[in-house]
């Protein structure tokens, strides 16, 4: 009987502060709130549309492939360089990050067309220069493109092997060049 007193006197309290009650103001019939809810806003011209939008000018999902168009211009403009100047990790990890950052562009939301379109781009710059590369060093060795590859894994698995069995001696090396 207690705590009932205690919530009237809280109730009436509430009441005298606020004026209405919970189950007053849950009262409202649907009229009364289909006057509350606000009019349809005024058509927006395609611009203010694209301005307004989620992946517009104000966000970082439109600026974002701005700049990343960046790194597709400078791959685009290492078509004019010769296959012995390039990097093969440098352009290999260039297809690799495009090609996984244009399948993401497709999962996030909202979903950025924009952005995907730009990492296609990167992973066919990207692609296109490591075969060139691959071509080239293959030609060197009369050998065909698959055994290329088989053999640079092989020199890096040693690489590999030569740094897990004498750490400091990587250390020491990599700090003399």
């Amino acid at each position: 009987m207690s705590q009932r007193a205690g919530l009237r006197f809280f109730n009436t309290l509430r009441q005298s502060a606020f004026g209405k009650t919970f189950s007053q103001t849950q009262k409202r019939t649907y009229a009364e709130a289909a006057e509350t809810v606000a009019p349809p806003a005024p058509a927006q011209s395609k611009m203010n549309a694209f301005w307004n939008s989620k992946v517009g000018p104000k966000t970082v999902h439109f600026w974002a492939p701005i700049m990343k168009w960046g790194l597709v211009i400078a791959g685009a403009a290492d078509f004019a360089r010769p296959a012995e100047a390039l990097s093969l990790s440098q352009n290999a990890a260039l297809m690799a990050t495009g090609l996984i950052w244009t399948r993401w562009c497709f999962i996030i939301k909202p979903r950025n067309v924009f952005l995907a379109s730009v990492n296609f781009c990167l992973f066919l710059v990207g692609m296109t220069q490591t075969a060139r590369v691959l071509l080239y060093r293959s030609s060197l060795k009369n050998e065909s493109v698959g055994r290329e590859i088989e053999s640079a894994a092989k020199a890096e698995g040693q690489r590999v092997q030569q740094i897990v069995k004498d750490p400091k001696g990587a250390v020491e090396r990599a700090e003399k060049v």
